[in-house]
């Protein structure tokens, strides 16, 4: 057996010759992590990133309400008599009274400054719909992973639970439980009370949806090798539902999350439009555009400024939701 033409030549080792390292010229490839992932596809969608910028500056707003009216507006719940005429009781100059004083007008008849009631309008419906979305996704990732896992009669019961309330009419609900409400409730009173109800039956409502999610995400893992190699190990069924499955579930539970948030806007603002909302004077989005059908054919800007507002915020979440769900699914493209 002949040698080869050409010995294969060894690298001389820099360490055992003393000499200085060489270098190869090869870069070292880094790892990644899921989220850095994740953030490096969200950040490529520029209109996802415009939507979860104008969610974070409307939860800065909401946080710092007083700060914010108190260096560019007025008390929410002064009247200003001064600004309306006093034959139609409709605002003084242009576009329903704006001026450096008031940047969105005052109301028609009471004269309340629209931008501070519009700053504070924020506070309600981002308190609950964030709670109320919390709560749905509390109840529906217990659940729905505890459906899906076990299967069999739990299933089925939970699955039916699932279909009734789905099938229950919400608003209507709310409507007449409000109805019924009294003013002291559990040491809260006027408004909290409202809020705690409207946060407690649209999360209740709402749940469903997160379990139906949760739910087929865990009938698909619950046979994956990971599962049968930590129950082969002696894991116990706690271990597996909450050590094992549910990390693997915090993708599409954020993103249900992310896009349910503006249907709890939205449901909030129709029951305070309906008058099953906060009590008034508490100022909110939904009872501005009420209180905007006595006077939009006289004043229509009354009714513009938290009409744009709610579309601006439901727009803005379902943005940064679809962006946010592109991102954290491997499989989808850009």
């Amino acid at each position: 057996m002949t040698a080869p033409l050409h010995e294969p030549t060894k690298e001389a080792d820099p360490i055992a010759t003393g000499g200085p390292a060489v270098d190869s010229g090869v870069k070292k490839v880094e790892g990644r992590s899921l989220k850095q992932i994740a953030w490096n596809r969200l950040k490529q969608d520029k209109v996802a990133l415009a939507g979860g910028i104008t969610v974070l500056v409307l939860v800065v707003v909401a946080i710092f309400a007083p700060l914010i009216v108190s260096l560019f507006g007025h008390p929410p719940n002064e009247f200003h008599q001064d600004m309306l005429d006093p034959l139609t009781n409709l605002p003084t100059g242009d576009l329903g009274g704006v001026s450096g004083d008031y940047l969105f007008g005052v109301e028609p008849n009471k004269g309340r400054d629209i931008f501070s009631r519009i700053v504070y309008g924020a506070r309600i419906s981002l308190l609950v719909a964030f709670l109320a979305a919390l709560v749905a996704v509390a109840l529906g990732t217990l659940f729905g992973i505890i459906a899906g896992y076990f299967g069999g009669w739990v299933d089925a019961l939970i699955s039916r639970v699932m279909d009734v309330l789905l099938s229950f009419p919400q608003l209507l609900f709310i409507i007449s439980l409000v109805s019924v409400l009294p003013d002291d409730l559990l040491g809260l009173t006027g408004s909290g009370v409202r809020i705690a109800v409207l946060v407690a039956v649209i999360g209740f409502f709402g749940w469903p949806y997160v379990g139906r999610i949760v739910r087929g995400q865990t009938l698909s893992l619950r046979e994956r090798e990971y599962v049968e190699a930590a129950r082969s190990l002696g894991g116990g069924r706690t271990h597996i539902l909450f050590r094992e499955l549910l990390p693997n579930l915090v993708a599409p539970i954020t993103v249900y999350a992310t896009l349910m948030i503006p249907t709890n806007i939205l449901t909030e603002a129709a029951l305070s439009f309906l008058g099953a909302g906060v009590r008034p004077p508490t100022a909110s989005w939904g009872g501005m555009l009420r209180d905007a059908l006595e006077t939009y054919e006289h004043d229509p800007m009354f009714m513009v400024f938290p009409g744009v507002t709610i579309f601006i915020t439901v727009l803005a979440f379902n943005l940064f939701g679809d962006g946010l769900r592109d991102a954290l699914d491997p499989k989808g493209t850009r």
